[in-house]
């Protein structure tokens, strides 16, 4: 079968280790099943991946991909929940965690498998390319907003850098779900679109913002954490699920977190039923993902080039 994987680990130029070309057909042990891709999308942990960041040279070949969504092998319509192990479903109560691509060969292909713990029903409102975006940047928005931020209506939101797949999930989120939300971007044109989508206001990143905020939403890491910490109100939470301009900011401002009495709060993905909600909430209320383009599959280098260059707003979608 067709498929886009990790050859070789590039840590300076990470597209040079991918590959675009046949791999052996997935097989599935008790309890699990294949499904056929029809749409995956696009996530940093890939361009991670082709760095070796959680995945080493043992590991290769690998397809890359954590999201999918198809049809099983019941001729079911499926989104595919892209945790394994997180329960010991279908692969043992003592493997640790792991995103598909990591140690279960990922989404870039024709066909995967996985266990059939981790297959949710398809909505019928959402397409298999909308549906797609929903296991990792959509979720990982999800889980930060109102598991790890718990936040409600009429509560303020920040969320660093417009136009990544999580960033612009949580402005269509909070915003669905009645949070006064604001952003920020250095490009114009994002700040507009994000208003466009239901942000209360866009800033400059940096920029003052008129009031302090309930929550921030981080996945920018260095360039941001300072301007993160300064916007939250006394109380405040920090969610963090992403460091892609560095894990080490020059400034931890310590300080004002315990003064503030400020709460720091790691989140990762999130589980099976929070992206059946997830899927639900979005199906109710018509919420669809920003899509920035769609690209067959054996066009996966492109769509990794755009996202490496930040040329992108919302998610890419690879349509098998």
């Amino acid at each position: 079968m067709f498929a886009a994987y990790a050859a070789r680990i590039d840590r300076d130029q990470p597209l040079n280790g991918l590959a675009l070309g046949e791999r052996p057909e997935p097989k599935a042990p008790p309890n699990w099943t294949v499904v056929q891709v029809k749409a995956a999308s696009l996530n940093h942990h890939d361009l991670w991946s082709l760095r070796g960041v959680g995945l080493g040279e043992d590991s290769l070949p690998m397809i890359l991909g954590c999201d999918a969504a198809g049809v099983d092998s019941e001729g079911n319509e499926v989104v595919v929940h892209g945790v394994i192990g997180a329960t010991g479903h279908g692969v043992g109560p003592r493997e640790r965690r792991t995103l598909l691509s990591e140690k279960y060969q990922g989404t870039f292909a024709e066909r995967v498998a996985v266990p059939q713990w981790n297959v949710l029903p398809k909505p019928p409102e959402l397409s298999f390319a909308e549906a797609a975006c929903m296991p990792t940047a959509w979720l990982t928005a999800y889980r930060m907003l109102f598991t790890n931020a718990q936040v409600g209506p009429g509560d303020s939101v920040l969320v660093q850098g417009a136009g990544g797949g999580v960033a612009t999930a949580a402005v269509v989120l909070g915003a669905a779900a009645g949070l006064r939300v604001f952003v920020t971007s250095r490009d114009e044109a994002k700040r507009k679109r994000a208003l466009e989508l239901g942000a209360e206001d866009a800033f400059e990143t940096g920029a003052r913002l008129p009031l302090r905020v309930d929550a921030v939403l981080e996945t920018v890491g260095a360039a941001t954490w300072s301007h993160s910490v300064k916007s939250l109100k006394p109380g405040g939470t920090l969610v963090i699920a992403g460091a892609t301009t560095g894990q080490n900011p020059p400034s931890a401002e310590l300080n004002r977190i315990f003064f503030l009495e400020l709460k720091v709060v790691g989140s990762t993905m999130g589980s099976k039923e929070e992206l059946a909600s997830l899927l639900s909430f979005c199906a109710a209320k018509g919420i669809r993902p920003v899509i920035d383009r769609e690209l067959p599959l054996d066009q996966a280098r492109e769509g990794l080039a755009l996202m490496e260059r930040g040329e992108v707003f919302g998610k890419i979608v690879l349509t098998v």
